[in-house]
């Protein structure tokens, strides 16, 4: 959370001075906590929890003395509030100090937005929502709308609830960042709405470009740049997007700024692991015996591209898309347009995650190639021996190296089952699902 929101209203009468003083020492803290590795550098991540938590006594003292400076008292319980709300975990002494501030002056949007963060962190959302609704009636701030943004995505029972108040979380996120374009926890939570809505959806890539666009923004500013989450929910769309090598790098970064945390480093090993039994997979196409794999492959024949043998093939929009047939070995990285490949599969690799379903396909020149299928039923999954078409297949090759290990295979992306030709027959609408996000609300 960015809390500084730097528009305090005064409220209640009493000494400007003394708030402006409380204000400052709080905004000195809240600059520490979020320009600390500006100051001490990423080798002190380990400790910056245990820093701040230092500084808050150090400023809880001082708020302390001030406070005969203070005849304000809504002021004195909301800077008080606001120390104590500094870190990611709940503090019921914050919640109480914030409450006591907007009862004693309930135009102070700053104590608003803190309280409302407080309950976020208690988890109980709707108390949060009227919170940020609540300040959000006295002034269009950007706090209390990327705050309402996060808010909106736990809310709804009802799947079309759901989706509405997603829609309505990337309006408020948007609102918030035209109002501060450079603030980068803004673009954060604008990116973390998209990816909310391209998952509750149809899917629609142009979705996910916006969500990385926002992300991308959001790393142009310091203070959003050292927030793990932000590296975290980035190197997850790039491992769904097949950019491996820039995940890894997001999710070392995440545990670099955090080494508390655990969960980067399981991702990290997830994913080197899947990669090791794509890339042994495809080498060793699925370690078959020669007499096997010569049968297998001498087998394919024309009758196993179904419907797509006459040459064409009707596209989502019920267009007729012609297409010709080529091995894996001429195709082009990218899409392949017009293009059809067909092999047999050669075996499947079984990991934690599901997601996507990965097969290796061998053609007849014996050339094979990883197949990632997104959107699969989770009962389905092909099996070895099976003849497999594919209509304009998506390629890359990845080629990279991670520390002491090297990455080097041809994968095909397909974003839907229901392309496939299997054995002759086009996949049926029960061979697809879609793919859903996992969410935490320990903060964005």
């Amino acid at each position: 959370f960015d809390m500084a929101d730097g528009t305090v209203g005064e409220g209640g009468g009493g000494d400007a001075s003394g708030s402006d003083q409380l204000k400052d020492t709080v905004d000195k803290l809240y600059a520490f906590r979020d320009h600390y590795f500006e100051q001490h550098g990423i080798d002190r991540a380990a400790h910056k929890a245990e820093d701040v938590k230092a500084e808050v006594s150090k400023v809880i003292k001082l708020l302390d003395e001030l406070q005969e400076n203070c005849p304000n008292k809504a002021h004195f319980y909301m800077q008080r509030g606001r120390a104590l709300n500094i870190t990611s975990d709940f503090d019921p002494e914050a919640l109480e100090m914030l409450s006591k501030a907007v009862k004693l002056d309930p135009s102070l949007v700053e104590a608003w937005n803190n309280l409302g963060e407080c309950y976020w962190k208690k988890g109980d959302v709707e108390a949060a929502k009227n919170c940020f609704s609540g300040a959000l009636a006295k002034s269009r701030n950007k706090v209390s709308l990327r705050n309402l943004s996060m808010v909106l995505r736990q809310l709804g029972s009802e799947p079309v609830e759901r989706l509405k108040n997603i829609q309505e979380s990337v309006t408020v996120a948007k609102e918030a960042v035209q109002l501060d374009v450079n603030d980068g926890t803004s673009w954060f939570v604008l990116g973390n709405a998209y990816l909310s809505v391209y998952f509750s959806g149809d899917q629609n890539l142009q979705i996910l470009k916006q969500c990385m666009s926002a992300y991308n923004q959001a790393e142009g500013d310091v203070v959003a740049k050292s927030n793990p989450d932000l590296h975290f929910n980035k190197a997850t769309v790039l491992r769904y997007e097949e950019q491996f090598q820039l995940a890894l790098m997001h999710w070392d970064q995440a545990s670099a700024l955090d080494p508390t945390w655990d969960q980067p480093n399981i991702k990290q090993t997830q994913l080197l692991g899947y990669l090791s039994k794509v890339a042994d997979m495809v080498h060793q196409k699925g370690k078959l015996k020669a007499k096997r794999l010569q049968s297998m492959l001498k087998s394919l024949s024309e009758k196993d591209l179904g419907p797509y043998g006459g040459g064409s093939f009707e596209s989502s929009s019920g267009k007729k898309v012609p297409l010709e047939m080529t091995s894996l070995a001429k195709l082009d990285s990218g899409l392949n347009k017009n293009k059809l490949v067909l092999g047999k599969v050669v075996c499947s690799v079984t990991t934690e995650e599901t997601i996507p379903f990965t097969f290796a396909l061998t053609d007849q020149e014996g050339t094979c190639f990883a197949v990632t299928v997104y959107n699969v039923a989770p009962n389905y999954g092909t099996i070895v021996g099976d003849s497999v078409a594919i209509p304009e297949p998506f390629l890359q090759h990845v080629d990279f190296q991670h520390k002491d290990k090297k990455f080097q295979f041809g994968v095909i992306r397909v974003e839907t089952p229901l392309v496939l030709v299997v054995n002759s027959r086009k996949l049926g609408l029960d061979k697809q699902a879609p793919t859903v996000l996992s969410c935490t609300t320990m903060s964005e």
